[in-house]
């Protein structure tokens, strides 16, 4: 097969020629870290197009196969397999030199990086392309993003599903067709580089055990502990830190790696130090006791309050029409103040997931329902006046041209932005900004809505995240994308937060440096240069945590007035059909923005779509939720 068609001959794939290396793991398990491959299939293609190798193979793991009821690999069928290690040789010659393709890249990324590193190999993969995150940036009309899904979409057959050779042979016919339409919209490959990994670089220390109990607030001057404080030490200490923690986490007490403005106690012997922590609590005005002292008090620590434990259970479907309540008026801007819980705890009416076969709840009716509108040209301000005006109008307001942008509005300079060349070749409807003052039937074409259209969540928005009545929750994921930037970097980052808004542990912030918590609840995924992911499994988070903050920073100088507007989308799971979706404008100046909070509501989870911005940076950020940053 080739990537040839019709339209297109090699030489025209331009951009989208390369050496491909196309991968399929099946697994014993979800975690990298944790869990083994037990079977892998390799296919590599010429820039042209054409197949010019195929591997796959059985691999013994030396441990239990895991879901045997989805893959099908019993321990019988892998005895007698080969290791790992006897064939990492074979699959690293097919990698190198090669764009690794997977659907889901990074899962399967990241099992090859921590296999080839048991066997003391590097992964020779430099880069690597997620054909799910390619069609995002497509946006094909189908109901999710599966690879059986869009292999029926694309006309790719299909034999055995979760048979690793089989499932590459189908993601070859995926790759082929999906930059075939990344060629037609003149879309960037979503290419993700991948620096050389070591086990040890990128494994996450074992998980902290979370402390059952709420804060219950500073240590009063002579008074007693309190199970739930949250207590830090710093400096040198006459018995081992490890011995201190150990005691304390037994006695029932919260152990801290920094100090914020909710430390019950700092434990230090040198309370004149010039230790972050010290200086920290002095100005938070922490409460300060030396070891002896604390030491003494461990010996009498009074009963605390747990943390609530709730039960998830279906969100309730509230009438069609119900709207949501919050801000959504234009973004403020503040240099001096971190966001506080006010605003996720205030009432709200839940809205019901947009029902099968018809738009969003909220949209029927309204003149541009089901159509998704890319606004070009403008001043910041015009632009993102534009995108609220067609979501008042029931649409959605696009960032990217894709497959799924029915309408095109043009602003004072849009018509020199690069897509519009392809925009005319596809022959969409370009309108001015007096369209949008009272669209009406005449305007429009007939749209194809998917079975399922997402929610349009304006800012300020909020739904109840569906939970199954039987069978596990899902995982959610919420994904954020932007125009693809030239000058600058943005990082999607999480915070999990408890009851004071704070974490409870470094492990709770969730970046770049550190992109999955010790025990996988939350992970950072990354698509490409233009979309990152925050995954969650909400399931299996302890009480303690109350709210996932979800933001995005940018790495130098440059604001998000000239990135432009970020848009999220979310999802049951990795491929899962997007529930809702939002794009959020900041102002002129931010260098941070809140993107979305995702809280409990008594047994429920809800999502929030926030787009507050602030001229500060990570830092700052960071240090509001009880992280330090160190440079």
């Amino acid at each position: 097969m080739s990537l040839v068609s019709p339209s297109f001959n090699a030489p025209a794939m331009g951009d989208y020629a390369y050496d491909w290396a196309l991968v399929d793991v099946e697994t014993s398990g979800l975690m990298a870290r944790r869990d083994r491959v037990l079977s892998v299939a390799v296919i590599t293609i010429g820039p042209d197009g054409e197949q010019t190798g195929e591997f796959s193979t059985l691999l013994n793991p030396g441990c239990d196969p895991g879901p045997v009821e989805v893959h099908g690999l019993t321990v019988e069928r892998l005895q007698g397999a080969p290791t790992f290690d006897q064939v990492a040789g074979r699959i690293g010659a097919m990698l190198q030199g090669r764009v690794l393709v997977a659907h889901n890249a990074q899962f399967d990324y990241d099992f090859l990086a921590h296999e080839f590193a048991r066997a003391r190999m590097w992964l020779p993969v430099s880069q690597r392309l997620c054909t799910l995150a390619l069609n995002r940036q497509v946006d094909p009309p189908t109901d999710d993003m599966k690879l059986g899904t869009l292999a029926a979409h694309y006309g790719v057959s299909r034999q055995r599903a979760h048979d690793a050779l089989d499932d590459t042979r189908v993601l070859a016919g995926i790759l082929r067709a999906s930059l075939r339409e990344a060629a037609r919209l003149d879309l960037p490959l979503p290419l993700v580089t991948c620096p050389p990994r070591a086990e040890s670089q990128f494994t996450p220390k074992p998980a902290k055990t979370p402390c059952a109990y709420r804060n219950p607030g500073r240590l009063t001057p002579g008074g007693p502990l309190q199970q739930g404080m949250k207590v830090a030490i710093t400096g040198e200490t006459a018995h081992a830190r490890a011995e201190l923690v150990g005691r304390a986490v037994a006695a029932g007490l919260n152990m801290m790696t920094s100090v914020s403005r909710h430390t019950s106690v700092l434990v230090t012997n040198e309370p004149a130090a010039d230790s972050a922590k010290a200086r920290r609590a002095l100005a938070e005005g922490v409460p300060v006791v030396d070891e002896r002292t604390f030491l003494r008090l461990l010996a009498d620590v009074r009963p605390g309050t747990a943390h609530e434990t709730t039960a998830a259970r279906v969100a309730p479907v509230t009438e069609p029409g119900a709207e949501q309540v919050g801000p959504v008026g234009p973004v403020s801007t503040t240099t001096s103040a971190v966001p506080t819980p006010e605003a996720a705890a205030s009432p709200c009416v839940p809205v019901p997931a947009p029902r099968p076969s018809e738009p969003s709840a909220g949209t029927s009716g309204k003149p541009l329902a089901g159509r998704r509108v890319l606004v070009l040209g403008g001043v910041h301000a015009d632009a993102a006046a534009a995108r609220t005006r067609v979501v008042e109008l029931g649409g959605s307001a696009a960032i990217n041209l894709s497959a799924s942008v029915t309408d095109v509005v043009l602003l004072p300079g849009g018509e020199g932005d690069r897509r519009m060349r392809r925009i005319t070749a596809l022959e969409l409807p370009v309108h001015d900004l007096h369209w949008l003052a009272s669209p009406t039937a005449t305007d429009q074409r007939a749209v194809a809505l998917r079975p399922q259209e997402p929610h349009v969540m304006p800012r300020g928005g909020v739904i109840d995240l569906p939970m199954p009545h039987g069978g596990p929750a899902p995982q959610w994921y919420v994904t954020a994308g932007w125009t693809p930037q030239s000058d600058c970097e943005i990082d999607v980052i999480a915070f999990l937060l408890d009851e004071d808004e704070q974490v409870t542990s470094d492990e709770d912030f969730i970046f770049y440096g550190a992109p999955e918590s010790p025990a996988g609840t939350a992970r950072l995924l990354t698509g490409g240069p233009a979309e990152q992911t925050i995954a969650l499994d909400l399931a299996s988070l302890p009480p303690a945590t109350r709210k996932i903050v979800i933001a995005a920073a940018i790495d130098g100088a440059a604001t998000f007035g000239t990135v432009g507007a970020i848009q999220i989308g979310t999802a049951p799971g990795s491929s899962g059909a997007p529930l809702a979706r939002a794009t959020l404008d900041a102002a002129t100046t931010e260098r941070t923005m809140l993107l979305a909070e995702i809280y409990r509501r008594g047994p429920l989870w809800r999502l929030r779509a926030v787009g507050q911005g602030y001229d500060y940076g990570l830092d700052t950020l960071a240090r509001g939720y009880g992280v330090d940053i160190a440079d």
